[in-house]
């Protein structure tokens, strides 16, 4: 039978570990750093944790996290009204726009087609989407997912689904990331940039 502390700290040890990308032993890390941590610094945490859990919540229309709903992208009056960027999570979100190349809106699914996660079309924001394009004022949806087997599932059933409406689907390019190896790419990825190649 496997050691384990007695109560708080383990506790507090199991509760980070449920956190994603956080094994056991970065849980039990964490966990001892925050005994060693000054009361303030611990204190900040469990404010921090519980004010996003009171403040923040998700958009109305488009379903990125904020404080305020209709979120800041959604109300800006600068942004191009006619594109649509479609993304997985709200973490995609700032990934796009660090880029500074996109100026048009969001639409955050809330997660990608998983059958063995028993995630399927109806426990994503796909009615909200459509809702959104029943305006006419959108023309471009550009598919943003992750270039994985749930992604390109997700994808390919959006964009069959809009296939009948008045609305162009495009999705984002990918190939050979700059600096790899080709001997490193996989089969999808250098198959991909060979279909994506352009004139050098």
């Amino acid at each position: 039978m496997a050691l384990a502390y007695d109560g708080a700290i383990q506790n507090l040890i199991d509760a980070f570990a449920k956190l994603p990308g956080i094994g056991p032993k970065g849980a039990q890390r964490i966990a001892f750093y925050l005994l060693g941590a000054d009361d303030q610094e611990a204190q900040a945490l469990a404010d921090a944790i519980q004010e996003v859990k009171a403040k923040v919540r998700f958009c109305e229309i488009c379903g990125n996290v904020c404080e305020t709903s209709p979120c800041p992208i959604c109300v800006d009056p600068r942004r191009d009204r006619t594109v649509i960027c479609v993304v997985q999570e709200p973490k995609d979100v700032m990934s796009i726009e660090r880029t500074r190349e996109f100026r048009g809106l969001y639409h955050v699914l809330g997660g990608a087609i998983n059958p063995m996660a028993n995630v399927g079309p109806a426990d994503l924001r796909i009615p909200q989407l459509l809702e959104r394009l029943g305006s006419g004022e959108v023309s471009e949806v550009i598919m943003a997912l992750n270039p994985n087997i749930e992604g390109e599932a997700t994808t390919t059933y959006i964009s069959r689904l809009l296939g009948p409406l008045e609305v162009k689907v495009t999705r984002l390019a990918s190939g050979l990331p700059v600096g790899a190896d080709l001997e490193y790419a996989d089969e999808v990825t250098l198959g991909r940039a060979l279909v994506g190649r352009r004139e050098a």
